[in-house]
């Protein structure tokens, strides 16, 4: 009721319209223009009016879409578009595609009274990029202590002889959220907030990324803090993932509450001294968080698989024609995306813990495909929810899955005997044409013990209607 209330106060603040969309030399709007805003290379800025009813941090949501831009081509990657707030640059947005997409970026801190957002296209963009069209524009302020702490992370830009913009074409930031648990002190809380990129130009090689984590952008942790009961950061508590992804102690400086980091390696790894006049920041919302019991890759959004595979293709990293018997990142359109969730139990000797990999076997064919390929290191070796992929033949579709299974696979050359328990598939889904999830196909719940005398066990057959001692859907009907 109290999120409710704050959000009617702010409705009412703007005299019963979210926003008024004001051009340069233009007088209010009572609305945003039908084909929303457009921002023009070379032209003038545009500005959105917004009056807050209290202080905070405001956070802005919208669509964006650049015509004549793809993430997938050289030279039309992106269009970059400069977000400031009353005068003063607070972040920045790369559209890398000419479809509508929605987004949520976060504003900073605002005081109560009115306010302008100012957004112009901006230097970083692609050749090709000539204007975005920012469709449905909205300022809120939600009641998140979340978003008071969330990083401002720089963009990577190779100091002293790198490219600036090279967040603009590659490893681009495409959202963030955070995760909140209990800190040692009563009332107290620990903030992280991690980030998604597209990919990672260094670290984990594009075929272990599709078998060990179940897609090619890179998930960060980014930023930890302890805050007390009134929200206020603990001094002296702020850490990041440094390079070689150690936890160091932030010692840069605030805005704010927002600690000011700087993406300083090719695996997205961060600095908190940054770089002489970066050109690029990013601010995106944190205020959502993940799914409880879900995997990291649970918080992807649709459009975020499509700009992964573009930036796999523009960058050559694609195997064509795509064939599973190989190693080779393939067409992700091939691919079954399959998160589920595992433990491990006690060792029963020596050795190195197992893993487990998902397999699939097809309706007239002998082979079975298994997430790893046959790498015992690429099998999954933590515990609890984990994402994975399983590469088919190109064409595959869900009615041609006949069973899918999940094996036990040892890491090292000594098996400690461990059993690996699987009790989920939370879902199993390929990418359509446009490289959006289709609905999840598959989902399973039960629970299987693997051994290193049973180590295999079916998850799912078709046709079959309880599998793991759980009902389970039959995707033939």
């Amino acid at each position: 009721m109290r999120a409710r209330a704050r959000a009617t106060a702010l409705t009412l603040a703007l005299g019963g319209i979210p926003l008024a969309a004001v051009s340069p030399a233009a007088p209010a709007q009572a609305s945003p223009p039908p084909g929303g805003l457009v921002v023009e290379r070379g032209g003038p800025a545009r500005t959105v009016a917004f009056t807050a009813a209290r202080d905070g941090e405001a956070v802005i949501g919208l669509t964006a879409a650049a015509p004549g831009v793809s993430w997938a081509r050289r030279g039309a990657e992106a269009a970059v578009v400069a977000v400031g707030v009353d005068g003063r640059h607070v972040t920045d947005l790369v559209v890398p595609g000419a479809d509508p997409t929605p987004r949520s970026l976060g504003l900073g801190r605002v005081g109560k009274g009115p306010h302008k957002v100012t957004l112009r296209f901006a230097e970083g963009s692609a050749p090709a990029a000539r204007r975005v069209t920012l469709g449905r524009p909205r300022v809120r302020m939600p009641d998140q202590v979340a978003l008071r702490h969330s990083p401002i992370v720089v963009g990577r830009t190779g100091w002293p002889f790198g490219d600036p913009y090279q967040n603009a074409r590659t490893d681009t930031p495409l959202l963030a959220w955070h995760e909140s648990r209990p800190a040692a002190a009563p009332g107290h809380r620990v903030l992280e907030y991690s980030m998604v990129f597209s990919n990672e130009d260094g670290g984990t090689d594009t075929p272990a990324l599709m078998a060990r984590w179940g897609r090619t952008t890179d998930i960060e942790w980014v930023y930890r803090v302890e805050v007390d009961a009134e929200g206020r950061r603990v001094a002296g508590t702020g850490v990041y993932q440094g390079p070689q992804h150690l936890t160091l102690k932030f010692t840069g400086r605030y805005e704010g509450d927002h600690p000011v980091l700087q993406t300083c390696t090719s695996n997205n790894n961060m600095c908190d001294v940054i770089s002489p006049r970066p050109p690029l920041r990013f601010l995106p919302d944190a205020s959502g968080t993940r799914p409880a019991d879900r995997a990291r890759e649970a918080v992807m959004e649709p459009w975020t698989y499509r700009v992964m595979a573009q930036e796999l293709r523009r960058e050559g990293r694609l195997e064509e024609p795509s064939d599973p018997a190989t190693r080779e990142v393939g067409d992700p359109r091939a691919y079954l995306f399959a998160e589920l969730a595992k433990t491990t139990g006690a060792p029963r000797n020596w050795g190195t813990a197992p893993g487990v990999s998902l397999a699939v076997r097809l309706e007239g064919d002998d082979r079975l495909y298994r997430s790893d390929h046959g790498e015992r290191s690429w099998s999954i070796d933590r515990d609890g929810p984990a994402s994975t992929t399983v590469e088919l033949p190109p064409g595959t579709t869900a009615g041609d899955i006949a069973s899918i299974e999940a094996v036990r696979t040892p890491m090292g050359l000594v098996d400690n005997g461990a059993p690996a328990v699987v009790t989920a598939l939370h879902r199993a889904f390929f990418l359509n044409r446009a490289h959006l999830p289709d609905p999840p196909a598959f989902r399973w719940t039960g629970s299987v013990t693997l051994t290193p005398a049973s180590p295999a066990a079916v998850l799912w057959k078709k046709g079959s209607r309880t599998i793991g001692n759980q009902r389970t859907p039959d995707a033939s009907k």
